[in-house]
């Protein structure tokens, strides 16, 4: 007859040096994890908190050859200007127009229609950026 081997039996001698390991890799994964996310939140939170006035085109109307208007929506806190520069580009994507549109009401969130003057009929038009009034660029 033969016999059959049985494993060692099960906690009797303490854990395997490879249990051991997987506890500390789960640990040292975990800190590893919880501080990543920490320092992503922070570095977002920072980039949010730093802007104190934002905005986005809702949508654009090429009214002419020499002229786009553009619904832009400015959040900023009420008691700060705001100024925005936009920028339009022609079908071969060169600039045709840019200015800066100052936001001056008292209101946290502004929705303004502007007019952009253009050099050529304008295709599309981008949001560069904005910051409050006064700020260095």
């Amino acid at each position: 007859m033969s016999s059959v081997r049985q494993g060692l039996p099960e906690g009797r001698y303490g854990r395997s040096a490879d249990e051991r390991a997987d506890r500390k890799l789960k640990i040292i994964g975990s800190v590893l994890g919880v501080a990543l996310l920490g320092a992503v939140s922070w570095i977002g939170w920072d980039y949010v908190a730093g802007e104190a006035v934002s905005a986005e085109v809702i949508k654009f109307e090429v009214a002419s050859d020499t002229e786009v208007k553009i619904h832009l929506e400015v959040r900023k806190d009420a008691g700060v200007d705001g100024v925005c520069t936009v920028r339009s580009q022609d079908r071969d994507r060169r600039e045709v127009g840019r200015a800066d549109f100052t936001f001056a009401q008292r209101a946290g969130r502004v929705d303004e229609v502007v007019v952009l003057r253009t050099t050529a009929r304008a295709d599309a038009v981008e949001l560069i950026g904005c910051q409050a009034a006064g700020q260095a660029r």
